[in-house]
């Protein structure tokens, strides 16, 4: 085959040929059979070649797409071990009350999916019935990453074993009344049958991933055997738009994660139309999966289909299908035959040829309603071989009808994701092709019933014993609490007796802190700590020679930086994990140490820390994950605040997160501005998260990188800490130019660095104003507005009782001035309940390159301009002279 005109030179251009002849016979055998048997049997052979290759171990590189078929042949499938007519009974009632459910639901508009159950019944119900590890064997079981439309199946399921009651099913999506059932896969709403929240596009793929590695992370910190542990992720081939879907698939194939598997449902369509319409998404998926290193099988075709395949002596039908785009084959599922012989056989002549062979009734069956995804016999031969593949992990492209069973007006219709019921006529011609015993009688009130064969009945037992052969009912949360012991005293002595003259930023307080923890005998190895790549910044190199950071491969290579003594040493049984560039990996990381206690009965103490513009702002949604998994932990935003990250500008100016945070009502949110405040925070959350009565709350700390002298914790501050609020000094503690005894007095609140803004600020207002000014350490503005709100609901229940704020500030004399790093509405969440004048100061707006004096000069958050603002709230009330305000922003040069 001689060389295309304008050839560009390639890779193997560069390398030697140490024998050009035969080189060149290998281009004219192949040119031979391009002109003698044409193209497409050169094209043929070529990939015959290639595959005969790659299954002899020779290192060429993978076809990225193979041919729109089976990756395993009908005549390749191994024996199915299960009774099929008892399975197909089985997953008919599950089919019917799924339906039924979101029906009845409809009449009180809480409406609901059918379709995307519909659709992958069998891709459940054959892992249910053959795979699926319960949590009573051996071992944590399996996790189950449920697509969130497909729950009405799950919950179909869980009645047809008992867990799950006839009310209960009434009451799908209506949950108020305390026996309801969640829209979605929710623990915090169903704690003890879902595990994973799913519901969020592209979270669970993500989160799938990054569990099947910390799997792997326990099972080589010889903390928790895992190894018949498997995680399955359910997916719909819309969702894999999602940039979060496909974020991790070079991590899980690096690693070698041969413990997942992605079930991937290519009904071909999203919520409004087909995924590809113009294209092929399952050819698309097939080849970002194998560019990215995973074993890929493809169940597209049921068996209706073997005898189209055999009479293709030609090629000519696998052609067609490769060429097809997905909104036409959509559409063949939906016409009559005339359009399929018309449109898809009519293409060429051996197609016609071959459509001639073929009854109306096969075409039919083949283009309507056979599909991989809809055989247990082709679902059951991927499982296995995806179990049973080494050194990779597994995606299955299984093809489905979107809506099967449904009857003619569901099946792949583009709006069968918003329809919401079947009429009653619909649910008969159902009920007579699922073959169910369900009477006319049975609709006599015009509702449709729910089925169930008897507790007793034959498909039940066998359900049961399929379930106890495999270790217990699935999907199941299983929490054994395990109390973790409190660290030693003396891992928090040194914070808190202060740093002497020595200053230290609050940021390398904590990093002390949990390196002096990890040393903990009882505790220690529990700690995991998380970082995006910026360990170094964070000054946690400290850590790498007595941690180690993970990897599965241990170290390869000598570091660069061997010869110094805290190198990068990586380890297979590495405690940090280091992630790179990746917030939202770091993020899944922590949600899978966060709920280990839970997954593996293994409790972990993850710390995660960022940047805090990172952190909140960019991955805001899986912090919400985190609190629907019921996960523990600290989340830690470090280089904190709008104005101490110098230089670094607008994009690391972070004056917000502290407010998105408090949407969060499990996340407890502290902005300590002390070092022994850290110790104090950390202590309690250990206490609270991990102790005899654990609770569901997860933690965020910010601290900051501006190295100041950390004070001795004063005496009796311990609860106003935790709560959020202590008077840290008053003006009388100044040991020079305090105020003389009738001086006015105003009330000066801050959390985080600001507190040293306040505390330069005390000293100029009794020294240059005579202003005696007491000084309030808010460790949290969220706790202490939680705190009022629990007051303000108790209210309502005729109890009285007064917010911590409020019992806090009692007696204190003038206005209180609030003042953080942070936007006002941070401080501002408690004005209503601080009886005093209140007002704030705060960065709003975008932050900017600058130094710390100079940005906080432009916020007016420095100490001169928080003391023209204590003078202008001072002079309002007539305790000060007007003039003195206009005099102290000329002297201060605002």
């Amino acid at each position: 085959m001689s060389d295309p005109v304008g050839k560009l030179p390639s890779e193997l251009d560069q390398l030697p040929d140490r024998d050009t002849e035969e080189t060149a016979e290998w281009a004219a055998s192949l040119d031979a059979v391009a002109q003698a048997a044409g193209t497409r049997r050169a094209e043929y052979l070529l990939r015959r070649t290639l595959q005969h290759a790659e299954a002899a171990g020779l290192a060429l590189p993978k076809l990225l797409e193979t041919d729109y078929v089976n990756t395993i042949p009908t005549a390749a499938e191994p024996e199915f071990p299960g009774d099929e007519e008892m399975e197909a009974k089985i997953t008919a009632w599950n089919r019917w009350n799924a339906a039924a459910m979101v029906t009845r639901g409809s009449k009180y508009g809480v409406g609901g999916h059918i379709a995307t159950f519909a659709s992958a019944a069998w891709l459940y119900e054959t892992g249910f019935q053959h795979f699926f590890r319960g949590k009573e064997a051996d071992g944590s079981g399996d996790q189950l990453y449920i697509q969130g439309h497909a729950s009405p199946g799950i919950y179909a399921r869980a009645f047809l074993d008992g867990r799950i009651s006839e009310q209960q099913l009434d009451n799908f999506r209506q949950e108020s009344g305390g026996n309801g059932l969640p829209s979605y896969p929710h623990p915090r709403r169903l704690p003890w049958l879902w595990e994973f929240p799913t519901v969020s596009m592209g979270l669970g793929p993500l989160s799938a991933i990054y569990q099947a590695r910390f799997n792997r992370y326990l099972q080589n910190r010889s903390i928790k055997d895992t190894a018949n542990s498997h995680v399955w992720a359910f997916l719909g081939d819309g969702e894999m738009d999602e940039p979060e879907s496909t974020a991790a698939l070079a991590l899980a194939s690096r690693e070698q994660l041969d413990n997942l598997t992605f079930v991937i449902n290519c009904n071909l369509q999203r919520l409004d139309g087909p995924v590809r319409a113009n294209f092929r998404v399952v050819q698309e998926l097939e080849a970002q999966f194998r560019g990215a290193g995973w074993n890929v099988i493809k169940s597209l075709w049921g068996s209706a289909w073997d005898e189209l395949f055999q009479l293709d002596t030609t090629g000519a039908l696998v052609r067609r299908l490769r060429e097809v785009p997905d909104a036409q084959f959509q559409t063949y599922a939906t016409r009559d035959v005339a359009y399929i012989r018309q449109h898809f056989f009519g293409a060429d002549a051996e197609l016609v040829a071959l459509g001639a062979l073929l009854s109306d009734a096969k075409i039919a069956e083949c283009f309507h309603s056979s599909r991989g995804g809809h055989e247990p016999r082709k679902v059951y031969a991927a499982y296995k071989a995806a179990l049973e593949h080494k050194g990779a992990p597994t995606v299955i492209l299984a093809q489905t009808v979107k809506g099967y069973t449904l009857g003619a007006g569901f099946e792949s219709k583009n709006a069968n994701h918003q329809m919401k019921k079947l009429t009653i006529d619909e649910f008969k011609s159902m009920r007579d092709k699922l073959d169910l015993p369900i009477p006319d009688s049975a609709f006599a009130d015009g509702q449709v019933p729910y089925g169930h064969p008897g507790a007793n009945s034959p498909e039940v037992r066998y359900l049961n014993e399929r379930r106890a052969a495999l270790g217990g009912p699935a999907p199941a949360r299983k929490v054994q609490h395990v109390a973790l012991p409190a660290p030693a005293d003396r891992s928090f002595a040194p914070l808190l007796k202060g740093s002497g003259k020595q200053e230290m930023a609050t940021t390398m307080a904590f990093v002390r802190l949990v390196k002096d923890l990890m040393r903990d005998k009882e505790t220690g190895k529990r700690w995991v700590p998380i970082v995006p790549d910026e360990a170094r910044t964070f000054g946690m190199e400290s850590l790498f020679p007595s941690a180690g950071i993970y990897s599965p491969l241990g170290q390869t290579y000598e570091p660069v930086d061997r010869d110094q003594l805290m190198y990068y040493k990586e380890a297979k049984d590495g405690q940090i994990l280091n992630e790179g560039i990746t917030e939202a990996g770091a993020m899944a990381d922590f949600i899978a140490a966060c709920t280990s206690y839970a997954t593996h009965g293994e409790p972990m103490i993850p710390f995660y820390i960022f940047y805090s513009m990172f952190g909140w702002q960019r991955t805001a949604d899986q912090m919400w994950q985190l609190a629907d998994q019921l996960g523990k932990g600290f989340i830690v935003g470090a280089t904190a605040g709008r104005t101490t990250l110098t230089g670094e500008g607008l994009q690391h100016a972070d004056g917000h997160s502290h407010l998105i945070a408090s949407t969060n009502p499990a996340s407890l949110n502290y902005d300590p501005a002390f070092a022994y405040e850290i110790a104090v925070i950390v202590k309690d959350g250990l206490r609270r998260m991990y102790g005899e009565q654990p609770e569901d709350v997860f933690y965020y700390l910010t601290v900051y990188n501006e190295p100041k002298v950390q004070p001795a914790m004063p005496e009796g501050v311990e609860e106003g800490i935790l709560k959020g609020l202590y008077r840290f000094n008053t003006a009388a503690d100044l040991a020079e130019a305090a105020p003389a005894a009738d001086a006015p007095k105003i009330q000066l609140m801050a959390s985080g660095t600001a507190i040293h803004w306040i505390l330069e600020a005390q000293k100029l207002l009794a020294a240059e104003w005579n202003v005696a000014a007491d000084v309030w350490s808010a460790t949290s503005w969220g706790e202490l507005r939680r705190d009022a709100l629990e007051c303000d609901e108790a209210l309502l229940r005729g109890e009285v009782r007064t917010p911590y704020v409020t019992r806090a500030l009692e007696g204190a004399t003038g206005p209180v001035l609030a003042v953080s790093d942070w936007m006002r509405q941070v401080p501002d969440q408690i004005s209503q309940w601080v009886e005093q004048d209140y007002t704030s100061l705060g960065t709003d707006g975008f932050g900017l390159s600058d130094t710390r004096e100079g940005a906080r000069r432009h916020f007016g958050v420095d100490a001169q301009s928080i003391v023209v603002a204590a003078l202008a709230q001072l002079a309002r009330r007539g305790e000060v002279p007007a003039s003195a305000v206009k005099e102290a922003r000329e002297r201060y040069g605002l």
